[in-house]
């Protein structure tokens, strides 16, 4: 079964009385050299376990399926249950479980894959909940060895942004802080059924785990500040931080980028990661 052919996948859904959900940003992806590179990319070697979030009719399942140790597939839409029993008949080691990602207790779902070995993310995400579902994952300190996405192209511009950009923002920190996140490849519109209103792009996030480079002393309090940092864009990241500080002066965030040698007039989207741990265990310092 051809699940790259638009003409397959239509009698596909047919033959089980389903259509393409607007809800749950379902825009299946037709390419098959596109289909190839994502599950390339989503580990170096065979000795993995992948966790598909939104496999839908499968097609990127089946190329995981002939790479990857085992493939565990969460799909929220019931209807697409039993045509992934069908697509996927011939793969014993493919687990699908039918439910929501956002819901799903991941260290429990994953526990007996990391006993095994690596495991790492492939997704094709729904455009609408790209940031939660990104966020769960990276917040879940889980020890992913990385994260291989299909996302809106904007959100992948975000996500790869260097500091200075207009797509530079809290969720490039929150990326860049826990990984290192490179563009793969970008995908026109006319790739999937059906066609969204705008291009994606293929984005992996190889995590650092426990390796990363640079730690705050207090990571909630790092991930308040960048917060603050972006809340209010247009503002000067001093008057940016009073705001979410509103416990301190507003004097004392212009002392403290005057000790970390920045402009006092300098706003969030120009600090790098560094930056940012620098700057929160200067407040974290002062809040004692």
């Amino acid at each position: 079964m051809n699940l790259c052919d638009r003409n397959t996948v239509r009698r596909l859904m047919a033959s089980y009385g389903i259509s393409f959900r607007q809800e749950f940003g379902q825009n299946f992806l037709t390419d098959s050299g596109v289909i190839e590179e994502i599950a390339d990319a989503a580990y170096p070697t065979s000795d993995c376990t992948v966790l598909e979030i939104g496999p839908g009719i499968g097609t990127l399942t089946r190329a995981l399926c002939e790479r990857y140790r085992r493939v565990v597939a969460l799909e929220i839409d019931r209807n697409l249950i039993p045509v992934l029993g069908e697509t996927l008949a011939d793969f014993d080691n493919v687990t699908v479980v039918n439910a929501d990602v956002m819901k799903t207790d991941l260290a429990e779902l994953l526990a007996p894959a990391f006993a095994e070995g690596p495991v790492a993310v492939c997704a094709n995400l729904p455009y609408y909940i790209t940031s939660p579902i990104l966020m769960k994952l990276l917040e879940s300190e889980l020890p992913f060895w990385g994260v291989t996405v299909m996302v809106q192209k904007e959100f992948a511009d975000r996500l790869c942004a260097a500091p200075g950009g207009k797509e530079y923002g809290a969720i490039t920190v929150s990326a860049a802080y826990r990984g290192k996140a490179e563009k793969i490849l970008k995908v026109p519109a006319d790739r999937f059924l059906p066609a969204p209103k705008v291009d994606s792009a293929v984005v992996r996030l190889r995590l650092y785990g426990r390796e990363k480079p640079i730690v705050p002393k207090d990571e909630a309090l790092f991930f308040k500040v960048v917060r603050a940092a972006f809340g209010q864009r247009r503002k000067t990241l001093t008057n940016a931080l009073s705001t979410g500080f509103p416990e301190l002066e507003k004097a004392t965030f212009a002392d403290l980028l005057t000790k970390l040698d920045l402009p006092a007039d300098i706003r969030g989207e120009r600090l790098s990661v560094e930056q940012f741990v620098n700057l929160s265990d200067l407040i974290l310092e002062v809040g004692k």
